[in-house]
């Protein structure tokens, strides 16, 4: 079959073979990123005297805008910086001597206040962006000048008083970079087959949080591969998981996808993420045997209902009722019509195929997969890994004698067990 439509659906690239492009990637090796008047630096570090530009007041916000030449990473770049705070009156911004008599303050936010900086460093070299995000991190201002203002001397904390008020000076910044996962559902299968919150060996994960890489966003390419071996890094991050090497296709700060190893034991299992940053604490996550789900993803969640995800034999027409998707070939499935469907964690297949490998031989599933409309079997010629794949299983399925119908309901089991979600599919006459 031609696997070429679904590609679009499949949102989880990492069950896709790789791809050519890639993002440059940022080779940071320290875990904070320091500015500090003129000069060069190594090994990530590096220094730049940063001069405000006006902050203007848009209506919401006072805006402040900051631009810099950064010398420490890959040759050099630029870092920009947006501070914001909202409203036009006295800022809420916050400016404390560090010790007494010192010239560095730290930089902070009044309580019940709000307010935001975004960081950023785009590399010379490379051309790489690298978003730095405002958690946990320290901000110093020294020797300050300033101009636009209502006052005779000038703090941080004033800058928001007058639209168009201007702040020259040299900034000390120091970012936190360590990985953290975020405790509610930080760690899920993947989310277009079920989303649910435990996992399976070889199955796919998706793990959100903050400092997850030091990347803008990058996808695994063909040159990320040891012949058909994915590759367990990319853009400097690393996941494990009950302290084994998962397989990585796809990094960003707030997201990682990941392929779950095939050798990881049943029960509650660590997942860690680890950058040049540092590495994330634990996040505990249940893995069983199986945990079974057919692709669903949200764009076939329709007023009628949640929709699985079938192709025809042509590999491009979905099994949807007519034009229910705009600019998505569909059509109704009829008694006697092979359909193709796809999953992921439904267990092992014979002869083996463990994870972090393209598929390149025949296989069948293990466990016994059916398959029914409106409660009634249909017949499963097919079950088992798809060829040229990671991890993505498919199911070639013949639709059984059914009233005709666009919302007939389809499930399936797996060695007897029921699947959890709720699916609808499209069957005419």
């Amino acid at each position: 079959m031609r696997l070429v439509a679904i590609h679009t659906l499949l949102f989880c690239a990492a069950l896709l073979p790789p791809a050519s492009a890639q993002t440059a990637t940022y080779t940071n090796s320290n875990q904070a990123v320091t500015l500090t008047g003129l000069g060069g630096g190594n090994n990530g570090w590096g220094q730049s005297r940063v001069t405000w530009g006006n902050c203007a007041y848009n209506g919401t916000n006072t805006v402040c805008t900051v631009t810099a030449p950064y010398t420490g990473v890959g040759g050099g770049g630029t870092i920009n910086m947006v501070l914001t705070n909202g409203g036009n009156g006295i800022s809420p911004w916050t400016a404390n001597p560090i010790s007494a008599g010192s010239n560095y303050i730290t930089f902070g936010l009044m309580p019940g206040n709000s307010g935001s900086i975004k960081v950023s460093l785009t590399e010379n070299a490379t051309g790489a962006t690298v978003a730095f995000l405002t958690d946990n991190f320290v901000f110093y201002y020294s020797a300050p000048t300033c101009s636009g203002t209502a006052v005779s001397t000038c703090s941080v904390s004033q800058v928001g008083l007058t639209p168009g008020a201007v702040i020259t000076g040299t900034v000390y910044g120091t970012f936190d970079q360590t990985p953290v996962i975020r405790t509610s559902l930080g760690v899920i299968s993947a989310s277009a087959y079920g989303g649910f919150s435990a996992l399976a060996p070889g199955t796919w994960m998706e793990i959100y949080g903050t400092n997850l890489a030091n990347v803008t966003s990058q996808n695994w390419s063909t040159a990320d591969f040891n012949g058909n071996t994915a590759p367990s890094a990319l853009g400097g991050t690393t996941v494990t998981i009950g302290g084994q090497p998962a397989f990585i296709d796809y990094v960003s700060p707030t997201q990682v996808n990941a392929q779950v190893p095939s050798g990881i034991l049943p029960g509650t299992q660590p997942v860690v993420v680890t950058t040049p940053g540092g590495a994330s604490l634990p996040y505990p996550i249940t893995v069983n045997v199986t945990e079974p789900g057919l692709l669903a993803p949200a764009v076939f969640n329709l007023p009628a209902g949640q929709y699985v995800t079938a192709l025809f034999p042509d590999g491009f027409t979905y099994v949807l009722p007519p034009g229910a998707i705009a600019g998505l070939a569909s059509a109704r499935a009829v008694p006697g019509n092979t359909i193709v469907f796809y999953g992921v964690g439904f267990g092992t297949v014979t002869p083996n195929s463990p994870a972090g490998q393209i598929v390149t031989q025949s296989n069948a599933l293990s466990g016994n997969f059916q398959a029914s409309f409106a409660g009634t079997p249909a017949t499963v010629t097919f079950s088992g890994l798809t060829f040229g794949y990671l991890g993505l299983y498919q199911f070639d399925v013949v639709v059984p004698k059914v009233a005709a119908s666009d919302t007939v309901p389809f499930s399936f089991s797996l060695g007897g067990t029921s699947g959890t979600q709720t699916l609808l599919i499209a069957i005419g006459n």
